[in-house]
């Protein structure tokens, strides 16, 4: 997919033309990854354009700075005006927003704290991460080879950049195999996360996810469907889970704020349930949906209006 072009960027406090928001190529971050970021949506709602869980995402970008010891020269506050600014000013009724902060021009040391911190903000209009179709119908997926990082190389709860090499791998095997998307598998062998979405599974009326110990990002979208659930009265539980797990589930579903809620059709090519969206997916879609495009109460105050 090539990247739809917005007006404006927002770029170290100020908004600038899309095409003259540039990084140096001695900036640290093209030469070591150092970058954290976040995807966050924005969706048109009965009341308006409102930001979804919009302090949940701007917290964890500063998490993930704090664990890489990245001093973000914004606080919460600035950052979230800024983000609605740029959505304002791109004329967005919905949008992917993609904040991202950096390591800037200041040497080659491995060592990056003499590195400047720099942050962008960039919106563009973009639909289902997975295509148009795969809400309904469900997407075709493969165990990659690639495992996830151990929990002593690479801290998994920090959305950094360069850890995103190893998504890399997961997505281009999955492609060349001819599916969708990969399933990692930690350290240990039990299923992790999809390259960049977090895993549920429904098996004998239960809903599993992978713990934050299995190498996993803890997403947004993860635990808004984990309280949305419990609300409708699943048990969701949070445990190991063996590879085989996948094959004999009920149901396979992917979430994450580029993916949202996205049914599984298939795992290495064995048809997870009836090969449709399962009917515990499907009521979880409803009320997802149902909240974020404004058709129901936002009772947990998930929604930032413009």
């Amino acid at each position: 997919m090539t990247i739809p072009k917005s007006q404006w960027i927002w770029f170290n406090g100020k908004l600038v033309p899309w095409d003259q928001a540039t990084v140096h190529v001695a900036a640290h971050v093209l030469h070591y990854g150092s970058s954290v970021f976040e995807g966050i949506r924005a969706y048109e709602t009965t009341k308006g354009t409102a930001v979804f869980c919009l302090d949940d995402h701007v917290q964890r970008l500063i998490n993930s700075c704090k664990i890489y010891r990245m001093a973000l020269p914004y606080s919460a506050e600035e950052i979230k005006k800024a983000i609605l600014e740029t959505i304002r000013a791109n004329g967005h009724r919905s949008c992917y927003i993609r904040p991202i902060a950096f390591r800037g021009v200041g040497g080659f040391n491995l060592d990056p704290r003499n590195c400047p911190v720099e942050l962008a903000i960039i919106t563009i209009e973009w639909g289902r991460y997975l295509g148009a179709e795969a809400i309904e119908k469900g997407v075709d997926v493969a165990v990659s080879s690639w495992r996830r990082m151990a929990p002593d190389t690479f801290p998994a709860a920090a959305k950094w950049g360069g850890q995103y090499l190893n998504s890399q791998l997961i997505a281009m095997e999955a492609h060349d195999r001819g599916c969708a998307e990969g399933i990692a598998l930690d350290i240990n062998g039990y299923v992790s996360e999809g390259s960049g979405e977090n895993i549920f599974l429904v098996y004998k009326g239960s809903i599993y996810t992978p713990p934050l110990a299995s190498s996993i990002l803890e997403g947004v979208t993860r635990k808004v469907v984990i309280t949305l659930a419990s609300e409708l009265g699943y048990q969701v539980r949070e445990e190991l889970i063996p590879r085989e797990l996948l094959y004999i589930a009920d149901e396979l579903f992917f979430t994450g704020t580029a993916a949202e809620i996205t049914p599984i059709r298939s795992v290495d090519g064995v048809i997870i349930g009836n090969g449709e969206r399962g009917p515990i997916t499907k009521r979880l879609q409803e009320e997802f949906f149902a909240i974020v495009e404004g058709r129901k109460e936002d009772r947990y105050g998930w929604l930032t209006y413009l």
